[in-house]
């Protein structure tokens, strides 16, 4: 259930990315100069890392990390040579 949650979230923002309805509207602008389409995407791209951080929280394989960490234990170093 927690995969298909997740892959309908990422199908729902990539659907949310094909903005069709800013593309003819030009006011009202954003801080007086971006128009609704370009701060559309401002949004959209700052949400982003919100999503990429719910997909590696939820979504990342545990067992690589613990694999990595098994096979490489760094050693401190000694000073000798």
């Amino acid at each position: 259930m927690k995969n298909a949650s997740l892959i309908a979230l990422v199908v729902a923002y990539w659907a949310l990315h094909q903005d069709f309805w800013n593309w003819r509207s030009l006011h009202p602008l954003t801080f007086g100069f971006l128009p609704p389409g370009l701060t559309y995407h401002a949004l959209y791209t700052l949400g982003i890392p919100l999503l990429m951080w719910i997909l590696v929280r939820f979504a990342w394989p545990h067992s690589l990390e613990h694999e990595a960490e098994s096979h490489s234990t760094p050693q401190a170093p000694t000073g000798k040579q």
